[in-house]
């Protein structure tokens, strides 16, 4: 028997997820170690590239593999926009630039948008199911570490709730399921996400070191951006 979609995912990224949660960036993040403009500029990267995978998506409505699995409530642009408000006011389009790494995911995302839509999803998995597991545990982190009030500038993780939450990554998992995990698609998807995870170890550097935090050795598994 084959191995499921979303399994199939998450065995073949294992490395590089492990190596993006090991990041000095993420572990200073993960330690409450983090100041505030160092996540304000970590959000605003982020903001690029859910812009672009976010009007990917909604563009191809009735895209035959996006619909099994894209769901609008999953969105984070609007949250992340109001975040970065109330962090760096309204004038942190202008005043913040995101970093190399993600205007390159950015671009590389409106190419697939225009030209291999479907090919969204590997980068979907990664983004979402991240936000859906990891990024619950994440919100608190940054309200005692930040001193927020609760809610305050975490709207990016708060999908309604745990349960909420919960249930929109199970969905998102039944909709991989539905596609078939042996094809050409499956084995772009899984490209595509591995593509996503380099990218972001590039972004979480390119982070550390605009933080002035200790920059990691350089990862081997690592793999070649296309975009």
């Amino acid at each position: 028997m084959s191995e499921p979609l979303a399994e199939r995912l998450k065995s073949e990224t294992h490395e590089l997820h492990r190596a993006a949660e090991r990041s000095a960036f993420m572990s200073a993040l993960l330690s409450g170690r983090l100041e505030r403009g160092a996540y304000a500029l970590m959000l605003r990267s982020l903001h690029e590239i859910y812009a672009a995978l976010e009007a990917g998506l909604d563009a191809h409505p009735g895209h035959p593999q996006l619909a099994r699995v894209w769901c609008p409530a999953l969105a984070r642009r609007a949250a992340l926009e109001r975040d970065l408000c109330g962090l760096a006011g309204k004038a942190w389009a202008t005043e913040l630039d995101a970093q190399p790494a993600a205007q390159q995911h950015a671009r590389h995302l409106r190419q697939l948008a225009r030209e291999t839509p479907a090919a969204l999803l590997g980068h979907a998995y990664v983004r979402y199911l991240g936000d859906l597991s990891g990024g619950q545990l994440l919100a608190p982190i940054v309200e005692r570490s930040l001193q927020l009030p609760a809610g305050d500038a975490t709207r990016f993780y708060d999908f309604g709730g745990v349960s909420l939450a919960a249930q929109r990554g199970r969905d998102f998992r039944d909709g991989l399921a539905a596609i078939d995990d042996r094809g050409r698609l499956a084995d772009m998807l899984v490209a595509e996400a591995r593509l996503a995870f380099g990218l972001h170890l590039r972004l979480f550097d390119e982070l550390a070191l605009a933080a002035d935090l200790a920059r990691p050795q350089p990862s081997d598994a690592s793999p070649r951006s296309r975009a």
